[in-house]
């Protein structure tokens, strides 16, 4: 499902653009000001926001940075202004699309389905990241800030398939099927040394995730984003 969050100080905006979005098929996460906001990117995965100009504490521009540093996510501006200067600040700030209030809901329902079909269509599947942890399946290379770590081919590909699926749950079985093939003829308790040293190797290095054991089924991925 695809996570939207709406940052608007007008409460009937949001709980306008929250019924249309949610029949739509959307999860809608909901913040009255740019502080909140940043509250809620860190700590779920959104993969759009909509954010209006004129807010408390924080102002839809600053926002708007805030995000572009921080998260790779496609933003849309909501300001009752139409000048040429707004607009203009707006994406410089960083936005994506601009819509003027008053606006008709299906209007800002049509520019999201737009972003993220763009967005999509771009985005490299190879590339994932989760907090300061960058996993490119390129280069085979995992980045945690500046440092950069090669790890032996099974490893890095179990790795791979945690971050890409955080919160999934994995059977042993599935990870040798995914990751070794259904040729494997091993013991299942390959699976359970590797995911040894993956936690050995990272625990002292990272808390950006944890790799966690579901009793009597296999492993998850819990990722801090």
């Amino acid at each position: 499902m695809i996570n939207i969050l709406i940052v608007d100080d007008d409460i009937n905006i949001i709980n306008l653009v929250d019924v249309h979005l949610s029949e739509a098929g959307y999860k809608v996460y909901k913040a009255q000001d740019g502080i909140k906001a940043l509250s809620i990117l860190s700590k779920n995965k959104i993969n759009l926001a909509v954010v209006d100009v004129m807010m408390p504490y924080m102002d839809g521009f600053s926002l708007t940075r805030n995000i572009r540093q921080e998260y790779d996510i496609p933003v849309v501006l909501l300001t009752a202004k139409n000048h040429i200067e707004d607009k203009e600040k707006g994406f410089q700030s960083g936005t994506d699309d601009y819509i003027v209030k008053p606006f008709e809901p299906k209007e800002l329902l049509f520019r999201i389905q737009a972003l993220m079909r763009r967005y999509n269509k771009n985005h490299d599947e190879s590339i994932i990241r989760t907090g300061n942890t960058t996993i490119n399946k390129n280069s085979y290379e995992v980045q945690i800030g500046e440092r950069t770590i090669f790890l032996p081919l099974k490893e890095f590909e179990l790795l791979y398939v945690f971050i890409s699926n955080p919160m999934q749950v994995f059977s042993r079985e599935q990870l040798i099927e995914q990751i070794w093939g259904m040729d494997y003829e091993g013991d299942e308790r390959t699976v359970d040394v590797h995911v040894k040293r993956l936690r050995d190797r990272f625990s002292k290095l990272t808390d950006d995730f944890t790799i966690k054991t579901v009793r009597g089924i296999g492993y998850l991925l819990e990722a801090r984003r």
